[in-house]
């Protein structure tokens, strides 16, 4: 089965990548997404999830934000040993939300607008702070004040996925993201076909 595999810090994630996926991935690729309970308990569990699952042709992508870390490369590198200690490191990509995976709603403030309901947003798209999100302290704080406490992390996330432009390149970790699922998706289109007996 050509199946490609999320595991999640988090559930915001799972939303977003519930609003996304449908609108970037061929409908022949199924598509598994594990939340975890924070980071502390994806690092903890993605080895054994990663090590156990049954597909062998299964392609991972482990999403995780940076938050305080200083160093995403780092946080890259760590991940990423458990999935080559699982075995799987051919068949595994790892992506950090640099800092939060609010940057990927800053970085279009259309989706935000259209998906929050909320009007003149987008027109901020121009400013400074939004024009490259990545290095913002703390997006969720910056989404929550832009957007008057209406954005709620995981409702939000669904609410806002829905409209993003897959094509936006404002926060190279979303493109890096995106760039990524792509890139499963032609490893996975390309698999034979199983034969039916």
């Amino acid at each position: 089965m050509k199946e490609l595999v999320f595991l999640l810090e988090e559930d915001s994630a799972k939303a977003m990548l519930e609003g996304l996926l449908p609108r970037l991935l061929n409908p022949e690729i199924k598509t598994r997404l594990i939340p975890f309970e924070g980071k502390q308990d994806l690092e903890k569990q993605m080895e054994k999830r990663m090590r156990s699952y049954v597909n062998p042709e299964a392609r991972f992508i482990v999403l995780r934000d940076q938050d305080s870390a200083p160093d995403c490369k780092a946080v890259k590198a760590k991940l990423f040993e458990r999935c080559c200690r699982a075995g799987r490191a051919t068949k595994s990509l790892v992506r950090i939300a640099c800092r939060e995976l609010e940057t990927f709603y800053l970085a279009d403030l259309n989706a935000v607008e259209q998906g929050l309901q909320l009007k003149n947003l987008s027109k901020l798209q121009s400013t400074a702070k939004f024009r490259d999100p990545d290095h913002l302290g703390s997006p969720s704080k910056e989404l929550t004040t832009l957007t008057k406490g209406i954005y709620q992390k995981v409702s939000g996330s669904s609410a806002i996925a829905k409209h993003l432009d897959p094509a936006n390149t404002r926060s190279p970790s979303f493109k890096n993201l995106v760039a990524s699922i792509q890139r499963m998706e032609k490893e996975l289109l390309a698999l034979p076909c199983p034969q039916t007996p």
